[in-house]
């Protein structure tokens, strides 16, 4: 059976090569050639004895997701509809900056949190990614962004932002982290390289302990009545217990400070109030704050705060010294924007059946 290779971490290629009678530099050299130069033939890999790369080619392949359909924005941001098969697809961000280009990657087919504010969230749930797959995207991001490995990096940034919930991936998730890590790959910093939960907390402590990178918190709310219909994970892993997992992190993690990110939705969780119960809940956690402005999409039973009340929720913090960042909404006009990726996915949970059933109940107990 033919494996690919895109899914095995420097570790893994050395034990493969050590089934076929190999020593473990070659899993170095493949790293290379794979990753940082972006090749997928073996015959162009020049120091890799040709009866190894016979073998290789009879034995394995290198083969990256495919592109479905790229869109680019008025602003730059541009987004790849990654093909995962059996007529699903995963979408792909990247927004560049004046001094950074930023990957956002998706690690799920759809997701199952049902966060109620997440566009993704309300498409069901298909599968987890592989590891090649996921890596895969940054693979096919550098490829189309036309990256010169010898020239600076154009993603210098990578954030587990996109469809689906990181954490709930682990395995597969980590170990596209430590391609991203690895010198021989892409060589990121950790630093450099963000996991954002909805708050898994075992899953927060076994990152801690294995790969530990920084880490970014969908908060949205500060209070556990509220937390418990917009981020629902919030009924099996409270905000207090979210806190305690949040200050275990930071023992082992790259930055001083946990990101919490907090969606904008008016007159949901926009208020002064608001934002002094969310001072109140991460007294003991080092962090900094992005809110980030509501992206609508269809049906989504929501709306954008206004500029006033996310003014007044910003300062609110800031007068208690901390930082606070207001996400620009970046390729909207793509629905590329944070919250509004939903690719295209088979949905095995049938969650918009359910949801259709439950629109038709409210109208009928409406009449």
């Amino acid at each position: 059976m033919t494996v690919n290779l895109l899914n095995y971490s420097q570790p893994q290629l050395a034990e493969y090569f050590h089934g076929l009678g190999e020593k473990p530099f070659r899993a170095k050299q493949l790293m290379r050639w794979m990753h940082h130069f972006g090749v997928h033939d073996f015959d162009q890999m020049t120091d890799i004895a040709k009866s190894l790369r016979d073998k290789l080619k009879d034995q394995a392949e290198i083969t990256p997701p495919g592109i479905k359909l790229e869109q680019i924005s008025e602003d730059g941001t541009r987004k790849w509809l990654i093909d995962a098969g059996t007529g699903n697809g995963v979408e792909t961000v990247f927004i560049p900056e004046a001094e950074r280009g930023t990957l956002c990657v998706s690690s799920q087919v759809g997701c199952a949190l049902e966060c109620t504010f997440c566009s993704t969230g309300r498409q069901g749930f298909n599968r987890n990614l592989t590891v090649s797959e996921i890596i895969g995207q940054l693979w096919v991001a550098n490829k189309a962004l036309g990256r010169d490995p010898k020239g600076d990096r154009i993603i210098s940034n990578v954030v587990m932002m996109g469809m689906g919930e990181p954490l709930a991936n682990f395995d597969n998730v980590v170990t596209a982290l430590n391609i991203m890590l690895d010198d021989s790959a892409y060589g990121l910093s950790r630093r450099r390289v963000t996991v954002s939960t909805s708050g898994m907390v075992p899953a927060m402590d076994r990152l801690r302990e294995t790969c530990p990178v920084a880490l970014a918190v969908s908060l949205h709310a500060p209070n556990d009545a509220l937390r418990d219909v917009i981020v629902p994970i919030n009924k099996k892993y409270p905000i207090k217990e979210l806190m305690a997992a949040c200050q275990r992190y930071l023992e082992k993690a790259p930055r001083d400070f946990v990101t919490f990110e907090y969606v904008m939705l008016d007159g949901v969780n926009d208020s002064v109030e608001h934002a002094r119960q969310l001072l109140d809940i991460v007294r003991d956690v080092p962090c900094k704050f992005n809110l980030i402005p509501f992206n609508p999409f269809p049906n989504s039973g929501y709306d954008t705060s206004k500029p006033e009340a996310i003014r007044r929720f910003r300062d609110v913090l800031m007068q208690a010294d901390y930082v606070v960042t207001t996400r620009k909404t970046r390729g909207d006009d793509i629905d590329a924007a944070c919250g509004q990726l939903a690719g295209k996915v088979q949905d095995k949970t049938r969650r918009t059946e359910r949801n259709k059933v439950m629109q038709v109940i409210s109208v009928e107990k409406t009449v």
